[in-house]
């Protein structure tokens, strides 16, 4: 399985339209998948486990998305492996009330990880350029002061100046766009009506959603654009195959994580000492 992450990397202008949403299959058989994405969640599992010794970064993943493309399934797969005490997962849905009374980086801020260990945001700050650009009767719930026509462009310099500032502080933000078309979410949508198990996944207002499809291209394509850099770089991920999102995701955060170079604290002279010392006394314990 070859995955290169610099072809799924967003540019400086990004064109949905001409970005593809499937792409060949990664793997040649459901067994090459399954072997593939356990020998991925393993190196996690192992890079994990390094991340959280050594101590010095944190990462944070962000999955954005049209509804059903996939972000439940590509986190739940591909984090299978992953120390629950080294993880957390946020969702991001609809603001409070008492959110509305704040910044819109406020609550999503409240929630990055700390260092050693693995933050996941399923939705994110990224809604409030998305789904409040499409629905400009959210921007008005939010009370603020000014909006005027540069409201998008000042919030793309706050994000950027978050997520540069998260860079230079030790955590890693990598921000995938799990790209699907409308025609496969369609036939999700009716997979989740026709099967009685996946019915409670089912919300008619993400039919009505459906009309906005266009302005939403829009909207994710004037964000990529905006926020996408050499320090947190945007992942375009066709989607309509979700095994090989999965096989990409877990690829990416995979040399990701290898390329902080981390290593295990080294053990001082004095503690090698120490260890010798207790390991004396549980050698005798056994006589």
């Amino acid at each position: 399985m070859k995955i290169h992450p610099d072809d799924f990397r967003a540019g400086k202008k990004v064109h949905l339209d001409k970005t593809p949403t499937r792409i060949k299959p990664l793997y040649r058989s459901k067994d090459d998948y399954q072997q593939a994405l356990a020998a991925q969640v393993a190196r996690l599992k192992e890079l994990q486990q390094l991340l959280y010794a050594s101590n010095q970064h944190a990462l944070l993943v962000i999955f954005q998305a049209m509804d059903a493309a996939g972000k439940d399934g590509v986190i739940r797969h591909v984090m299978s492996g992953i120390n629950p005490q080294g993880c957390q997962v946020f969702s991001f849905k609809h603001p409070s009330a008492g959110e509305l009374a704040h910044d819109f980086l406020w609550r999503t801020t409240r929630d990055l990880p700390e260092r050693g260990r693995i933050g996941i945001f399923n939705r994110s700050y990224y809604e409030e350029v998305l789904i409040a650009r499409v629905h400009p009767e959210i921007l008005k719930a939010e009370k603020l002061p000014h909006v005027g026509k540069d409201v998008w462009e000042e919030r793309f310099r706050s994000i950027n100046g978050l997520e540069r500032h998260l860079h230079d502080n030790g955590t890693r933000v990598i921000k995938f766009f799990l790209h699907m078309s409308k025609e496969e979410q369609r036939q999700r949508f009716l997979a989740r009506i026709d099967t009685p198990g996946k019915n409670w996944k089912f919300n008619e207002g993400d039919v009505e959603e459906r009309k906005y499809w266009k302005d939403y291209m829009h909207a994710y394509e004037q964000a990529l654009s905006a926020t996408s850099n050499k320090h947190c770089t945007w992942y375009v991920v066709p989607a309509d195959d979700k095994e090989n999102a999965r096989l990409i995701v877990s690829q990416i955060m995979v040399k990701t994580l290898e390329g902080l170079k981390m290593s295990y604290p080294p053990t001082s002279a004095a503690r090698r000492r120490e260890l010798s010392a207790i390991r004396a006394r549980l050698v005798q314990q056994a006589r």
